[in-house]
């Protein structure tokens, strides 16, 4: 199997080992439904050499309340085999979206217990700057049968999050920018109104990224968090609009050497759109 140097690899590593065995390099593009854009259609029109796309818009489980919620193991299992990942493989994920969808990806993975999975930097559009190779059309490995997934770990239900209101357990940290989570309007990406779970912090995600789509570096990375008031010795969970941008802060968390996070899976989306969950909106007092 194909040994992964770190949980973000770079465009040289991936173009130097795409075709090594055991590796399956998985394009998880997502785009927010303003962009216009069609992540499948991108795929076939230009994808890493050997890249099958992984189908993130569709993948989640359509059963839950919940909107957008994690799919349940045995959905990601029938996903990953459809496209011929073995439970032993290495998987390296890419996006081209601007909200750095490969994250979510990366967090349903690890979630489920898959042990070998790590980030292509900077994306697409750090392959096509350095000039590697593009592939047309579909491809995808043989069709295996579906690996067993265990539940997902480190995952936060609305009942969690309220219960978490009173004891104060976790710390949680908002990844929309700030407009969105201090603004008194309405949410432009969800419709809902702007707002906040009361006593949330505000890391937009774009903070733990450079201007190229990048991760920062770790000390970087730990800095935003502390410039926003989060103690990162103590837990962490993490939420956004529909919890896509919320794992890119898990990730950039991971990359800093803090794993006592989790995800709240329902986010703004649940949270705003129930009329008895508490909110705070406006400018912090």
């Amino acid at each position: 199997m194909t040994t992964l140097p770190s949980a973000l690899v770079s465009v040289e590593w991936l173009a130097a080992n795409c075709e090594a065995p055991g590796l399956a390099v998985l394009d998880a593009s997502h785009h927010l439904p303003a962009a216009g854009r069609d992540a499948s259609a991108e795929f076939a029109a230009a994808h890493i050499p050997g890249a099958r796309f992984l189908g993130l818009a569709s993948l989640f489980d359509a059963g839950s309340p919940v909107p957008y919620a994690l799919p349940t193991p045995d959905q990601l299992a029938a996903r990953l085999a459809l496209l011929g990942v073995r439970g032993e493989d290495a998987i390296v994920l890419y996006d081209d979206s601007a909200i750095r969808t490969a994250a979510r990806a990366w967090f349903l993975l690890t979630a489920m217990g898959w042990r070998h999975v790590a980030i292509l930097d900077g994306g697409l559009a750090a392959w096509r700057a350095a000039g590697h190779p593009m592939a047309r059309g579909a491809e995808h490995g043989e069709a295996l049968a579906p690996a067993n997934l265990p539940p997902p770990r480190r995952v936060r239900s609305k009942a969690d999050m309220l219960a978490n209101l009173a004891s104060g357990a976790e710390q949680v940290v908002d990844a929309r920018s700030a407009d969105r989570v201090y603004g008194t309007g309405t949410d432009p990406v969800h419709g809902l109104p702007m707002g906040r779970i009361p006593g949330a912090l505000n890391v937009p995600f774009t903070e733990v990224l450079n201007a190229d789509g990048t991760y920062r570096t770790p000390a970087e990375i730990r800095a935003a968090f502390a410039a926003a008031g989060v103690d990162l010795d103590k837990p962490i969970v993490t939420t956004c609009g529909s919890g896509v941008t919320a794992s890119v802060l898990l990730f950039a968390l991971h990359l800093a050497g803090v794993d006592r996070t989790a995800l709240y899976d329902g986010s703004w989306s649940e949270w705003g759109a129930d009329p008895d969950t508490p909110k705070a909106q406006g400018p912090e007092a």
